[in-house]
């Protein structure tokens, strides 16, 4: 049979909730064999992190330790050059069966930026689009997207046909954690706990991630 692949990836800066429920569900609703949290180096059309390609991924990796299908896929942290995702999913094809199914997970507003995208014509030849909606998103995709929706949509997320070339839609569970937000919280001092994982919490609180510089004389 063939594989089922998905691909969810970000700056993780940090991983928190919203990431992980949002990809659990969508593993278990398409029943994939392995989704892959691939965290970004230099995300081309974004600021650069806040902190290390390194933390970021030991934070992943603690985040999904032990939680199957989640798993974490570190190659766009080899590569010095930004983070292309058609690049990305054009490496992870080299590794995978011809009929192996690959799904790209992107949130709604990430989607509605694709025509921004590097090359983002050609992500279709090697992917699925599942596009994370939540019930309240109420905007509408670009026109540069609307004849491919004409063309390419699919109702039914469990009907996608062979190893790519579909998008479909995914509402879910709203959960409105950013990791702006959670920044923000551990640069003021305040806790983040059920935000993000106990282990990731354990992590960022070991290396002194996110807080605000000490001032001099401050104790």
């Amino acid at each position: 049979m063939p594989r089922r692949i998905g691909m969810l990836g970000g700056t993780f800066d940090p991983v928190h909730i919203g990431h992980l429920r949002g990809a659990l569900e969508v593993a278990e609703l398409l029943g994939l064999d392995e989704l892959r949290l691939t965290p970004s180096a230099r995300p081309p059309h974004r600021e650069l992190p806040s902190v290390s390609a390194r933390d970021r991924l030991a934070m992943v990796r603690c985040a999904v330790a032990g939680v199957a299908p989640l798993t974490v896929d570190d190659r766009e942290l080899a590569r010095d050059k930004p983070s292309y995702t058609l690049d990305t999913l054009e490496s992870m094809r080299t590794g995978m069966d011809p009929d192996d199914q690959l799904f790209l997970l992107l949130g709604w507003d990430a989607f509605c930026s694709l025509p921004a995208w590097h090359r983002w014509e050609q992500l279709l030849e090697h992917c699925h689009i599942v596009v994370l909606q939540r019930p309240d998103a109420d905007s509408e995709p670009p026109e540069a997207l609307r004849n491919l929706l004409a063309a390419r949509a699919v109702s039914d997320p469990l009907a996608l046909p062979g190893p790519g070339g579909n998008i479909t839609f995914v509402w879910q569970t709203p959960l409105s954690v950013s990791a702006t937000q959670i920044r923000q919280l551990l640069a003021d001092g305040r806790s983040v706990r059920f935000l993000v994982p106990d282990a990731v919490l354990a992590y960022i609180e070991a290396h002194g991630l996110y807080r605000a510089p000490k001032t001099d004389g401050a104790p």
